[in-house]
């Protein structure tokens, strides 16, 4: 058997899966776990036959692979990581190199690089997305970290990536936590299209009351809908013909309405604020997971505070069409926030990030892949300065053309009392973006009213700033 130089530290389902694609492609990989049963488990029910080699000490792990060794940690985000790394540092040599592919904050990827680069050590954050069959099939990665260090892995991360029609599912992202930082925007447009999807289905079952079969079907034809064809509306459609053998009920309907959430939502929504950068309908998507673990409170609350209820009563193909026109104008919104704050990070840190190029590895193995994501590869292609991606001549008369049935989705729902937070706070966005004049003069008097804060006038150069004493005349 070769001796390996790739090495995957941590057994769980992304590492086991990584671990399996790594081999499959050609190159002998060791493994780790700090479980020693989880390894034998491994070896004996997925490795077996194939050219894995298993240790049981991280000494023993890092002897068995040859130098420059590059070292995949699949472990918890934070501490975990810094423990792993800590252990490792002692036992490496110059020229080994130590990946993170876990969802680690950007900013934690940035110190570890400096630091590991600073004694002769490479080191990446990997952004690692599509569950664990991707891990396994055909991922979309995105590395971060010196263009050298990425010299050294592209051989592995091409070939184990998932590969689509103008190639593999991964690029250079750029230096330090750029990876990381992408990955954790990618997760954070997730969140949003999720919630979406998860609005959408609630109006055509609780407005319009199509049953789960009704449910699947609706969402197959739309995969096959050049706007709305993609993985997540893919599974959704499985997801509705799913029968639960206990209470032979649609099992979508047996599982409580309280999600949970790791972390990279919020971290999107903190990173946005810190940025000035406005991403409505992601905050609303990690809002709206908030709030549903709050299921106690609104089981309690729903004796007490009445709202309206009802059904429409209008055409259902025709409502439908307008759900489905809603769920596509308000996706461009959350993929065009998420864009922008990537752009905006990409100067503020130095990250170089090819937008286009991000948009393209997105477009397989990853849980956001869907059709559209070649309109906005070639969106910022054609302009890589785009400020904002409903800009775009494509996006911009589609979203032009549906705003009415997106506007009537939304009211109809506000009738009916049916709560629609990211559908509403996309067309906020739009129409916030879209308008010449706000309201927040009033609120920039008010600033200089109460603390002196000053403000800019529409008839004299920006970055003039004056101050009125409000009380003088009363």
């Amino acid at each position: 058997m070769t001796q390996p130089s790739f090495g995957v530290i941590g057994l769980a389902v992304m590492g086991e899966n990584l671990a399996l694609n790594v081999e499959s492609r050609g190159f002998p990989v060791a493994v780790y776990n700090r479980t020693a049963e989880k390894t034998k488990t491994f070896m004996a029910e997925r490795a077996q036959g194939k050219n894995v080699t298993d240790t049981y000490t991280v000494e023993e792990f890092v002897k068995a692979l040859a130098p420059p060794r590059k070292i995949l940690v699949m472990v918890k985000a934070g501490k975990p990581v810094d423990a792993v790394i800590s252990q490792l540092k002692p036992l490496l040599q110059e020229g080994d190199m130590i990946i993170d592919g876990g969802n680690s904050l950007y900013e934690d990827t940035q110190r570890r690089t400096e630091e590991l680069e600073a004694v002769g050590l490479g080191f990446m954050g990997m952004g690692v997305s599509g569950g664990e069959e991707g891990a396994l099939l055909g991922p979309s990665l995105m590395p971060g970290g010196t263009p050298e260090a990425y010299d050294k892995v592209e051989s592995i991360v091409t070939k184990i990536a998932a590969q689509v029609d103008d190639g593999p599912c991964v690029t250079y992202i750029g230096p330090g936590g750029a990876g990381h930082y992408v990955k954790m925007v990618h997760n954070g447009i997730e969140y949003g299209d999720m919630q979406l999807i998860a609005e959408a289905y609630d109006l055509l079952k609780n407005a319009l009351g199509l049953n789960h079969e009704q449910l699947s079907e609706v969402f197959a034809q739309w995969n096959q809908t050049e706007e709305l064809n993609s993985f997540l509306i893919e599974i959704s459609a499985e997801i509705f013909k799913k029968i639960d053998p206990e209470t032979d009920r649609p099992l979508v309907d047996v599982i409580l309405d309280s999600a949970g959430q790791k972390g990279t939502g919020r971290w999107t929504v903190v990173s946005s604020l810190e940025l000035g950068i406005p991403i409505p309908t992601i905050y609303a998507a990690v809002n709206a997971r908030v709030i549903s673990s709050f299921k106690e409170e609104r089981v309690a609350a729903k004796e007490q505070l009445a709202g309206p209820s009802g059904k429409y009563e209008g055409d259902v193909q025709s409502f439908i069409d307008k759900v489905r026109d809603a769920l596509y104008c308000s996706k461009m919104c959350s993929y065009a926030q998420g864009m922008a704050l990537m752009g905006k990070a990409s100067e503020e840190f130095g990250f170089n990030l090819n937008l286009s190029e991000i948009a393209r590895i997105w477009k397989g193995g990853c849980i956001i892949r869907a059709g559209f994501l070649d309109k906005i590869k070639a969106a910022f292609k054609e302009n890589p300065k785009l400020p904002n991606l409903l800009l775009a001549p494509e996006f911009k008369q589609t979203i032009l053309d549906r705003q009415e049935a997106w506007r009537e989705v939304l009211a109809v729902s506000n009738q009916l009392g049916i709560p629609v937070p990211a559908f509403s706070a996309s067309l906020d966005y739009f129409d916030s973006y879209r308008r010449d004049r706000l309201p927040q003069n009033l609120t920039q008097a008010q600033r200089d009213f109460f603390g002196a804060h000053t403000y800019e006038r529409v008839d004299k150069p920006r970055g003039e700033f004056f101050h009125t004493e409000w009380m003088e005349n009363s």
